[in-house]
């Protein structure tokens, strides 16, 4: 079973992945093939056991937007998770939050893992952190796969700690919008997966977004969703009568239109059409299930906008003065899509760090076996990757950068900064 699996994956990835062409020789299927047969010849391999080896073959793509997951299995899913988040300064590793472990606080300090400095792992684990900036890395995984960390705390004490497993809790979405002062509303919206729900927000708030002079938009952290989501926001953020969307297209968006992946898209569109009140929305989405059925065997097609042309054009609505957008390397998919749209409006200024970066790929399509094993992979490109111009690595870049460093632990200096440009005195911090 798990070989066939396997055979299937390394067929999508060289035939239908949006990236097939470009990282065409990159991967060694051969050898993750034979690595799952030394397993299975060792009596050892399970479920959990070939996602750690699909996993690691999905690593040779560099690309963030695609994974691999047992969806049946929450220890499989989620036994990356050491209680806690870290981030890279320089060679030490800064606790950032401690949900779970009760043994650190934030602001304390890792500077070894079972004996390994820090500087030594970024080079035994380059290929897992995919980044070449320290602050973009994520170590979630990296600190699963040891037993021990020296740990400082803020009176400069070390000691080690026996690290643990610990199960991540569900996330849980938060769209939310509340004033900070007369003048300046704050919202924060980490995912554009539930259009229902910001939608709603937007609806019950459109006095607020109306008459407040500044709005803060705090999507540092924000896991994406579709890109249809954020439209309803749109129109407060720009001046203007008219947003055209398809003005700030940079290149083509060409989607891979396999057999396999018309059918994996269009299945996900029915699941989206189920989700969703707004009729306008279903309206778009058929019509583009529709183009998806007119181009299916093409291979790289871009899709035209016929039927859609009202979908890409939005009427303006009276909003806030100056809008300042939050954001962090923990931004992506949509998340990249909203903080890109919405640069091109003159009242907006960006804050922060570059966003993740995720969308040089996209529109992901998500292949099932055995009603447990996931894979999630990208299904269209941007033309101008061809050109060298792509987001991988680099993401969206804010207006004003606000390099990380150990004091955002203590104090929200993009916040700060955001409070600065706005001229808003205001007492209380969010």
């Amino acid at each position: 079973m798990y070989t066939k699996i396997f055979d299937e994956v390394v067929s999508i990835l060289h035939e239908d992945y949006a990236g097939c062409i470009d990282k065409k020789g990159w991967d060694d299927p051969d050898f993750f093939r034979n690595k799952i047969n030394q397993v299975a010849a060792q009596d050892t391999l399970n479920d959990e056991k070939f996602v750690e080896i699909v996993r690691d073959y999905l690593l040779d793509f560099k690309d963030l937007h695609m994974s691999f997951r047992n969806s049946m299995n929450s220890e499989t899913t989620n036994a990356t998770y050491a209680g806690f988040k870290v981030r890279r300064h320089r060679d030490l590793l800064y606790v950032v939050s401690s949900e779970k472990e009760s043994r650190v606080k934030p602001g304390y300090v890792i500077s070894e893992l079972d004996g390994k400095r820090v500087a030594e792992l970024v080079n035994v684990h380059k290929r897992q952190l995919m980044e070449t900036k320290a602050k973009r890395e994520n170590w979630g995984a990296v600190l699963s796969e040891y037993k021990y960390a020296k740990v400082n705390d803020r009176s400069g004490n070390t000691f080690t700690l026996e690290l643990a497993a610990y199960e991540k809790e569900p996330f849980v979405p938060e769209y939310s919008l509340h004033a900070l002062s007369e003048s300046t509303l704050f919202m924060k919206l980490t995912d554009f997966t539930n259009h229902n729900e910001i939608s709603r927000l937007i609806q019950e708030n459109t006095g607020l977004l109306s008459d407040r002079k500044n709005l803060i938009i705090d999507v540092r952290v924000n896991k994406g969703g579709d890109d249809l989501a954020y439209f309803d926001l749109l129109p407060f953020l720009f001046d203007g009568e008219v947003i055209d969307l398809k003005r700030f297209d940079e290149g083509k968006m060409l989607t891979n239109c396999t057999y396999r992946n018309v059918e994996l898209r269009k299945r996900m569109f029915h699941n989206l059409i189920a989700s969703v009140d707004d009729n306008a929305t279903k309206s778009q989405v058929n019509a583009f299930m529709k183009q998806l059925d007119e181009n299916k065997g093409k291979g790289f097609v871009e899709l035209g906008s016929a039927g859609m042309d009202e979908s890409f054009l939005l009427k303006t609505r009276s909003g806030p003065d100056r809008v300042i957008i939050l954001t962090d390397v923990y931004c992506g998919s949509s998340g990249d899509s909203f903080v890109e749209v919405c640069k091109n409006s003159g009242k907006v200024t960006v804050i922060g760090r570059p966003t993740l970066g995720l969308n040089d790929y996209a529109n992901l399509a998500v292949m099932e076996w055995e009603n447990k094993f996931e894979l999630w992979y990208p299904t269209s490109k941007l033309s101008i990757v061809d050109e060298g111009k792509g987001m991988s690595g680099v993401g969206i870049q804010p207006d004003i950068y606000i390099p990380w460093n150990p004091g955002h632990i203590d104090k929200d200096a993009d916040l700060e900064k955001a409070f600065e440009l706005i001229d808003d005195k205001i007492g209380g911090r969010t």
